[in-house]
């Protein structure tokens, strides 16, 4: 599997990497947190991890840690406008719950 960006995603990523000096691609992974075990961790990527996967969408490297990678595999990442509110939303086909306030989420 992959972790993949829809076409709004990669383009709001791009527009971060153009702002970010050095940055060579999103890192995405988690960390252990909330009521149910997991959050997701975003920031722009400026040094490969020595044990980093590797996905590419539209010329945009999304890089994932071994320790993430079974909690994130499948992921499809998209940007939504809706209003005056714009975020990421995770596509996520391995959450199997999900506390009530969004914070966090368990893997199956």
């Amino acid at each position: 599997m992959a972790v993949t960006l829809t076409p709004a995603a990669a383009d709001r990523v791009r527009s971060y990497l153009a702002e970010t000096p050095g940055g060579i691609g999103l890192r995405f992974g988690v960390r252990k947190s909330g009521c149910t075990g997991f959050a997701y961790v975003v920031d722009i990527a400026k040094a490969e991890g020595p044990d980093d996967s590797v996905f590419e969408t539209d010329g945009v490297a999304v890089r994932v840690d071994a320790a993430s990678l079974p909690q994130v595999d499948g992921t499809e990442i998209d940007f939504v406008s809706q209003g005056l509110n714009q975020q990421f939303v995770f596509r996520n086909p391995r959450v199997s719950a999900e506390c009530g306030c969004g914070e966090s989420f368990a893997t199956s």
